[in-house]
């Protein structure tokens, strides 16, 4: 190879190396942010919610549910759950009337498929009972995320757990949000007279409301990236597996946020101040998605603490984010006293 080569070769590089600094998203480390580990050395922490007196509940994919406050860590259940690849302890969400009823609701999966179970929580989760049976379960695609939305309904995100036709099947429990009253009945103004609010979803496994017009975000995991940051609408189609990511397909529901480039592997997500911050677990970030001023648009992303590995749920209360990580959920590289949750003080 002669200098003139060589020469070239060498500016092309610098070329390509100037373009990937000046047009990527920006990494932010945890340095640049006020954070606080809260605690660590926990095993896969997989959902977080809050406690009227501000206490943070979370669950563990081997079965634990814990409280975090000021006095360090509590355990207050160890369920029976089935932990096989992706499947476990999953979601949680306590009760808008906590205060009244101290009930708190967990999805896992049993030996009957994934459940979603309410119980009462005093000195420990107790009177367990069983909401939702069935649901399918898998080694992959168990989805997982539960949430109350503004409604007072109780929103749950199921996998296609590895069957995709399923999605598709709107009396299939599998690859749906589902939306049920928190005694376990279904509403009355569901789309399909059963548990299904929107369907043909791949494995969601985060959901979050724009507290300004309601809007409820969906982010969900493509197959080879196309991993997907939906707006979800009652009774739509939202394509798996007939189609996934970019397009406008007729009949079904596009994505408003499509991540061909990388893979993310988007977990939970949450809103705030007109921003999604969606928990990347192959992505290894949290990413930072601004939205229009209507919150139906992406306007810029950012990338924000590439330093911390996999990252399974984040949550906002009272102005601040928290984030646990996942680097021993088997898929990730453990570094020193993971896995942790932290709490950022972001601008």
């Amino acid at each position: 190879m002669n200098r003139k080569i060589i020469l070239i070769t060498i500016v092309l590089f610098l070329l390509v190396l100037l373009s990937f600094m000046l047009f990527s998203p920006k990494p932010m480390n945890q340095s640049e942010n006020e954070t606080e580990v809260l605690a660590q050395n926990l095993d896969t922490p997989w959902a977080m919610d809050f406690l009227p007196n501000d206490a943070i509940i979370f669950t563990q994919r081997g079965g634990k549910v814990s409280t975090l406050d000021k006095n360090g860590v509590k355990t207050v259940g160890d369920i029976n759950v089935i932990q096989n690849g992706e499947s476990g302890l999953l979601g949680i969400a306590v009760d808008p009337q906590f205060a009244e009823n101290r009930y708190v609701y967990l999805y896992y999966t049993s030996d009957s498929g994934n459940r979603v179970s309410r119980f009462v929580l005093k000195d420990k989760l107790e009177n367990e009972t069983v909401l939702i049976d069935n649901i399918p379960s898998a080694q992959i695609h168990n989805g997982g995320r539960i949430k109350f939305g503004p409604d007072g309904e109780l929103y749950v995100t199921t996998g296609d757990a590895s069957n995709g036709t399923s999605a598709q099947d709107k009396n299939s429990l599998a690859g749906k949000i589902l939306r049920l009253n928190k005694d376990g009945s279904v509403p009355a103004d569901n789309p399909f007279n059963n548990y299904v609010y929107s369907y043909s979803h791949r494995d969601p496994q985060g959901i979050a409301w724009n507290t300004q017009n309601g809007t409820l975000y969906e982010s969900e995991h493509g197959n080879v990236r196309n991993d997907e940051i939906n707006i979800i609408t009652m009774g739509s189609n939202y394509g798996w597996p007939i189609h996934e990511g970019n397009g406008t397909f007729q009949g079904y529901v596009s994505p408003i946020r499509c991540y061909t480039e990388f893979t993310l592997a988007p977990s939970g997500i949450a809103f705030y101040k007109n921003n999604l911050y969606v928990a990347g677990l192959r992505g290894n970030q949290l990413r930072k998605v601004s939205l229009s001023e209507d919150g139906k648009t992406v306007v810029g992303e950012q990338a924000l603490f590439t330093d911390l590995g996999r990252i399974r749920d984040v949550v906002e209360h009272n102005g601040y984010l928290y984030i646990c990580t996942s680097n021993r959920d088997g898929r990730g590289i453990p570094k020193i006293a993971d896995d942790k949750i932290i709490r950022i003080k972001v601008d």
